[in-house]
């Protein structure tokens, strides 16, 4: 019994000797390395920049009052088109009492002229068929008459202006009455009903009654790195994507870069303006958040590989071109490179169209989920 133990032990020990022997010749062995196999191919590269910013209309109108006083009605709303003309609201005019009682007494006085003339103006026009006084003498009397009769309308237009805003033969052409001065659409109305407004003057920009905008002639307003504003140029054509429209993709044309930049966290950015070209069925709202994205260059129809595929050395670029797939070899070949996006990168010269070339290595991890697949 104790020699089959022994026996025993030693055919163990003996077994654990030659695994481990084995374990260590195993892992001397050099591991071969696989990598993904990438095939060169014809297409398109284009270099861009995206910019950030927003879309709101190219003028925005304040329409202001051109007198001061109360509102009385507001006609439109936020959101309504308009035509230049229209009426957006009216102002009840609070009149200055001292020049209202002013204008009362010269009523009064002009009234009382014009009476006094008429009836000269009756009595002598009597005399005159009568051939009683001369025709001078009538024409005096009758001019008089009819610059009594002027007075007292004008003093009567003057009273009605001051009381209530408007005169009685030129009512279309009120002050009372705020208009819009172009067509488009109301942006906004801040005043209410009751709220007092100040005219428009010299030394007052006066209350806001509405604003207006032309919604069909919309810009695109963002900001670009310094890094990047000298590639741009007035003219260059934009892909315009909106976040609360992603469906809609809008083409715009760059029309404005500040010739000044202005320092944001630490950046240098210059203000850009592009103009956005809008459907006819699609709405834009002022104000939408928006990106823009220019194609700084572009290249058709060239040979590319990932970039990831290159190997630099100074100024020298390799591809590993594919020998035999088991095992993998490949031969190191110098090729010259152009243009990049950030993943694709143009092949000028060293390869042709189908080569296939080494990618990224294949990790063991990958290996094992590749295998278990």
């Amino acid at each position: 019994m104790k020699k089959f133990f022994r026996i025993l032990l030693l055919l163990i020990l003996a077994a654990a000797v030659l695994g481990t022997f084995y374990f260590l010749w195993k892992k001397s062995r050099p591991v071969e390395k696989k990598y993904v196999i990438e095939e060169v191919t014809v297409g398109n590269i284009e270099k861009r920049t995206v910019a950030t910013g927003k879309v709101e209309p190219r003028n925005e109108i304040l329409i202001k009052p051109q007198m001061s006083g109360i509102i009385a009605e507001i006609y439109k709303e936020a959101g309504d088109r308009v035509k230049a003309g229209d009426i957006i609201a009216k102002i009840k005019v609070i009149p200055d009492m001292v020049s209202l009682n002013s204008a009362e007494s010269r009523v009064e006085l002009a009234q009382i002229a014009f009476d006094q003339a008429k009836r000269n103006y009756d009595r002598d026009m009597k005399l005159y068929t009568e051939r009683v006084i001369s025709k001078e003498e009538f024409e005096k009397v009758e001019l008089q008459y009819f610059n009594n009769k002027e007075e007292l309308k004008t003093a009567k237009d003057n009273l009605s202006l001051i009381r209530d805003g408007i005169s009685n033969d030129k009512s279309q052409m009120s002050n009372t009455l705020v208009r819009s001065t172009i067509n488009g659409t109301i942006l906004d109305v801040p005043i209410k009903v009751g709220n007092s407004v100040i005219q428009s003057n010299n030394f007052n920009d006066g209350t806001t009654i509405a604003t207006v905008a032309n919604m069909n002639d919309m810009l695109f307003v963002g900001k670009l790195d310094e890094t990047e504003v000298g590639r741009v140029n007035a003219g260059m054509p934009m892909k315009i994507t909106i976040g609360a429209l992603q469906d809609i993709n809008l083409t715009a044309v760059l029309e404005y870069i500040s010739p000044k930049g202005v320092e944001e966290s630490g950046a240098i950015m210059f203000e850009m303006k592009a103009a956005v070209k809008v459907p006819s069925d699609v709405f834009i709202r002022a104000g939408y958040s928006a990106n823009a994205e220019i194609v700084l260059s572009k290249a058709e129809k060239v040979l590319t590989v990932p970039e990831s595929c290159i190997e630099f050395s100074g100024d020298t670029a390799f591809v590993y071109v594919l020998k035999t797939e088991a095992p993998q070899t490949y031969d190191k070949k110098q090729v010259k490179t152009g243009m990049s996006d950030g993943m694709k990168i143009e092949v000028k010269s060293g390869l042709k169209a189908k080569d296939k070339i080494r990618g990224a290595e294949i990790l063991e991890k990958e290996k094992k989920t590749t295998t278990n697949t």
